[in-house]
C-alpha cells in the first residue's frame, strides 16, 4: 500500500451498531488479503448484527469487546495498548449515538475510550436514517466533530437504506472506504491539492457504425476513476467527464461532480466548456487526459441497425478531434494539461513525441502489451516525463498509488 512490499499497514476497525455493519467484513476481508495487519472493536451493539466469530475470522485475530475492555488489567490497559499499535482508525459505520459521544468527549466503552487514547488518523463512515442523519444535533456534531484535524469523512451516500427509505444516510460502500484507507496510508492525510481545480477524463470513447456496432477500445475508466479519488482524498475539487464505464466502478465516484459521454465528438466538447475565456468556473489548474480516445471514427452512421448481409466490406473511417492538443493551443500559461500514452513495446519514444507535438506539461507512458498492466488491470506501472525532460520510473502497483504517484510528479513541475 505503500510502495513496499514488506510493509503491513496496521489499521484499527471500530464496528458500531448498525444493519451497514456487515458491509464492514468485507473491508475487513479485502485489507487483509492486501497484506494489512488489522485489529478490531466490536461494540455491544454491533454484536446484535454480526459475530466475533465471523469478524475474527476474517482478521486472523481476537475481537476485542467492551467485556474485555472492562477485565482486570493484567499488562497495559487495552485501550492505550490499541489506541498506540493503530496507524490508521476506522468507526464504520458511525452511529448517531457514537457521533455524540465523540464530539463531546465522553468515555464509556472501549471503543470511545481507544479514540481518546489514540493520535492517529480516524475516517468516519456515517449510517442512519434519513431523518436521523438530517436531524440539527446530528448536523451540529458532525459539523464539530469535523472540525477536529484527526477526523476525515467517507460518505455517507445518497440510496435506498434498510428502512425502504431513499435518501442520505446510506454508508459509503466496501469499496470507497478500502480507497479512501489506501489513500490515507500513501498521504498520511496531507490536502496538499486542497481546492485546486481539477479536470480529468477517464474511459474510452466508442464511435458508432450503427446502433449496435462501434469502435473502440478496451480502457475501462479505472486509471481515470483511481485519479479522481487520488486528488479527492487530497483536498481536489474534480470534475470527472467519462465514456461509457461499469456502474460498479461509477459507484467509487458518487460524490465527485462528472459527465458522461460516449463518443469522441461529446468528450471534446464537455471537456472544452471548463477552458476558454467563456470556460466554466473554477477554471481548471490541472486537466488531467486519462482517456483512452478514439482515433477515428466510421464516415457513415445508420441510424437503423444494418443487416448483416447490408454490412460494408471495407469501412471507410475519418479521424476524431484531436482533444488533448486542441486543449493544449487554448489553455492559459497557468493550467497544466498531462496525458497518457499507452504503449506497446518502447513505451518512452512515443510519449516523449506526443509530449512534444501537443504542447503538454507532463505524460504518463505505461506498456499495455503486458497481462498484468494497461487495460481493464488492478495495477500500472511506466514512466512519467515532463517538458523538461525529467523521468521518473513507477515500479508496479496499483493503479491509486500510481495516481498518487502522477499528483505528486505533477506537483513537482
Amino acid at each position: 500500500m505503500n510502495g513496499n512490499p514488506d510493509y503491513k499497514p496496521k489499521v484499527l476497525i471500530a464496528i458500531g451498531g448498525g444493519v451497514a455493519a456487515y458491509k464492514v467484513c468485507e473491508v475487513i476481508s479485502q485489507l487483509f488479503q492486501q497484506g494489512a495487519e488489522i485489529r478490531v472493536i466490536l461494540t455491544e451493539t454491533a454484536q446484535q448484527f454480526i459475530t466475533p466469530l465471523t469478524v475474527s475470522t476474517l482478521c486472523r485475530h481476537q475481537v476485542y469487546t467492551d467485556r474485555d475492555f472492562w477485565q482486570p488489567v493484567h499488562q497495559r490497559p487495552l485501550h492505550i495498548e490499541l489506541g498506540e499499535w493503530a496507524e490508521l482508525f476506522l468507526i464504520a459505520p458511525l452511529t448517531a449515538n457514537t457521533l455524540a459521544k465523540l464530539t463531546h468527549g465522553l468515555a464509556d466503552n472501549l471503543l470511545t475510550n481507544t479514540v481518546l487514547a489514540s493520535r492517529c488518523p480516524i475516517l468516519l463512515a456515517p449510517a442512519m436514517n434519513t431523518d436521523m442523519w438530517e436531524q440539527t444535533s446530528v448536523q451540529r456534531n458532525w459539523t464539530t466533530l469535523l472540525q477536529g484535524a484527526r477526523y476525515h469523512r467517507i460518505g455517507p451516500n445518497s440510496g435506498l437504506l434498510a428502512c425502504d427509505r431513499t435518501g442520505e444516510g446510506r454508508m459509503a460502500e466496501p469499496a470507497q472506504i478500502i480507497s479512501a484507507i489506501k489513500s490515507f496510508l500513501y498521504t498520511h492525510g496531507k490536502k496538499d491539492l486542497t481546492d485546486k481545480p481539477i479536470l480529468i477524463s477517464a474511459g474510452s470513447t466508442q464511435e458508432y457504425l450503427d446502433p449496435v456496432r462501434f469502435i473502440g477500445n478496451p480502457s475501462t475508466g479505472k486509471m481515470g476513476i483511481a485519479l479522481a479519488l487520488a486528488a479527492v482524498s487530497r483536498g481536489a475539487k474534480v470534475t470527472l467527464v467519462h465514456g461509457p464505464i461499469a456502474s460498479n466502478l461509477l459507484s467509487l465516484v458518487n460524490k465527485i461532480s462528472t459527465i458522461s459521454v460516449v463518443s469522441a465528438a461529446e468528450m471534446r466538447s464537455a471537456m472544452l466548456d471548463f477552458l476558454g475565456e467563456n470556460g466554466r468556473s473554477p477554471l481548471p489548474d490541472w486537466i488531467i487526459m486519462s482517456a483512452a480516445v478514439a482515433d477515428v471514427k466510421p464516415a457513415h452512421f445508420s441510424a437503423v441497425k444494418l443487416a448483416k448481409k447490408d454490412l460494408p466490406r471495407s469501412l471507410e473511417l475519418v479521424p476524431v478531434p484531436d482533444i488533448i492538443a486542441e486543449l493544449s493551443q487554448i489553455k492559459s500559461p497557468q493550467q497544466k494539461i498531462i496525458g497518457f500514452a499507452a504503449q506497446t513495446g518502447d513505451i518512452v519514444k512515443p510519449a516523449l513525441q506526443k509530449l512534444t507535438e501537443k504542447g503538454l506539461d507532463a505524460i504518463a507512458a505505461n506498456p499495455v502489451d503486458e497481462s498484468n498492466y494497461g487495460f481493464g488491470s488492478e495495477k500500472n506501472k511506466g514512466i512519467l516525463i515532463d517538458k523538461k525532460g525529467r523521468q521518473e520510473e513507477i515500479e508496479p502497483c496499483s493503479k491509486l498509488e500510481f495516481a498518487h504517484k502522477l499528483l505528486d510528479f505533477v506537483l513537482k513541475i
